[in-house]
């Protein structure tokens, strides 16, 4: 047996590299990144998808033989920016842009070099240390007191996800009082909220989509009459979503008029705040004397909320937050123990990960955010935050300027519109507009409908997207309805 098992060690060793390869593989892989940002502002923000995009992966399979760095760099490069969306593009103003600064992947880097563990205190004491202090540090700038933590997740469906059941526990619903259980939200919700209330055992009760104003917001005082209606029927209001900027259209709910009735009527208040919540930071005025940060009052009085700091502090892709008041309530939810798991126990001086989440085997996503955070200060975010609202007011004036109709003023970086053609179908135009544009590539942009009505929405939140990305859409608009106008006239 010793025999065989060295032999096997031999060819196990390949795994452990010399540091002669690996600084060569280290090599190949920094230049292909250093390429690809370096030629990035070269690159479009969206190539449409043809036949079979992606062709090229299928032939390099997994088959078991080793092939070389330079191989599969090559298979990569052709791949990955030769069709869809670009999301570390300045042009990519769709849907709600990521982020990808640098120093996240260094961050990832030293976390998979090192492996890390982060799911459990006594195992890595560094590395929770740090994922908490980063949660601690979010709680502190969304105003919620000392004592409160959360987790940070893989984005905003895995944070809601684990506040609705922390709620639910802690509202005590168990299996038989679901039915007559009843959670609040509006028609623009992120449909991740829907999927949150199905797996977390929810999908039988009773959901209230709350009537909004004419700026796509909560109505507070129609959510009362609907929490009272329902008490009066005999069922059992118990929680309440509120949005810190949709998705469809960046509107920033009510919070503190929420706030009251749910103070009110002993109802949990949790935000998705997964796109919005970063804008906290930014000292921008508002129309009528207000300011940013005033539409944030009443968020330090939720039960729980959701950020994503690949959003907000345009980190890459992979790292959300949920933020919650009640630890012990989150822990009662998540803490299971293992007899394998005896000796982990012992230390307390932080909460770890495992007990506050379904991840039991987790890897050190904070380092991402930590690294950035220690080596720009915050000052950098801000003035990027800052720069993305006025850069959404300035589209907002100036495609008007075009002739364009536009939704409600931006509460923060969304903003709908759509071309209304003197003749013909608007629907029809606007979707060949948003095709004019997407063909081009430069820039990607998306769309929505609401209320059967198309409109196309940008959503400025990646940190390379500046005057120079907004300039070029406008002329593309420009372009867009004088071409489609001539071939309509042309029929």
């Amino acid at each position: 047996m010793r025999k065989k098992i060295q032999q096997l060690e031999q060819t196990a060793k390949q795994l452990e590299l010399e540091p002669v390869k690996r600084k060569k593989w280290d090599d190949a892989v920094q230049g292909y990144a250093h390429d690809f940002l370096n030629n990035l502002p070269q690159l479009k923000g969206f190539v449409k998808p043809g036949k079979n995009p992606a062709a090229a992966i299928l032939g390099c399979p997994i088959d078991g033989l080793p092939k070389p760095i330079e191989e599969l760099l090559a298979v990569l490069k052709e791949n990955l920016h030769t069709s869809g969306v670009n999301p570390a593009s300045g042009g990519h103003l769709g849907y709600i842009p990521g982020g990808g600064i640098y120093p996240t992947a260094l961050g990832d880097y030293l976390a998979a070099v090192t492996n890390e563990y982060a799911g459990i205190f006594f195992g890595g004491p560094a590395a929770v240390r740090i994922e908490n202090m980063l949660l601690r540090w979010m709680c502190q700038l969304m105003g919620y007191p000392e004592g409160a933590l959360g987790n940070l997740t893989s984005g905003g469906s895995i944070a809601n996800l684990i506040a609705f059941v922390t709620a639910r526990d802690a509202k005590n619903i168990r299996p038989e009082k679901i039915r007559k259980s009843v959670i609040y939200l509006t028609a623009q919700v992120h449909h991740c909220v829907h999927k949150a209330i199905r797996i977390g055992g929810m999908e039988a009760a009773t959901v209230r989509n709350v009537p909004m104003d004419a700026h796509f917001r909560m109505d507070a005082k129609a959510l009362a009459k609907l929490v009272a209606k329902d008490q009066a029927d005999g069922l059992n209001p118990f929680l309440v979503v509120a949005s810190a900027g949709t998705t469809d259209t960046g509107a920033m709910d009510p919070l503190n008029d929420i706030a009251d009735i749910c103070e009110a009527e002993n109802l949990w208040l949790h935000v998705d705040a997964a796109y919005g919540g970063f804008f906290i930071l930014a000292d921008v005025d508002k129309p009528g004397g207000s300011t940013i940060k005033d539409s944030f009052k009443g968020i330090e009085r939720s039960d729980s909320l959701a950020i994503d700091p690949h959003k907000g502090l345009f980190l890459s892709y992979g790292l959300g937050a949920v933020l919650i008041k009640d630890v012990q309530a989150q822990a009662t939810t998540h803490r299971y123990q293992a007899n394998y798991m005896q000796d982990a126990i012992s230390l307390t001086e932080e909460y770890s990960p495992a007990e506050l989440s379904p991840e039991l085997t987790k890897h050190w996503r904070g380092l991402r955010m930590w690294l950035p955070l220690q080596l720009f200060g915050t000052a950098p975010f801000k003035a990027a935050l800052e720069e993305k609202i006025l850069l959404t007011r300035y589209f907002y004036g100036e495609i008007q300027k075009l002739g364009f109709e536009v939704g409600p003023f931006p509460d923060l970086s969304v903003c709908m519109y759509r071309y209304v053609p003197e003749e013909g179908d608007a629907n029809k135009f606007n979707a060949q507009l948003l095709d004019h544009v997407q063909t081009d590539g430069r820039i990607f942009v998306s769309s929505t409908t609401i209320g059967g009505v198309f409109w196309m929405r940008v959503a400025i939140l990646c940190f390379r997207t500046h005057l120079r990305e907004i300039d070029l859409l406008l002329e593309m608009f420009r372009e867009g309805v004088r071409e489609i106008e001539v071939n309509v006239a042309a029929c």
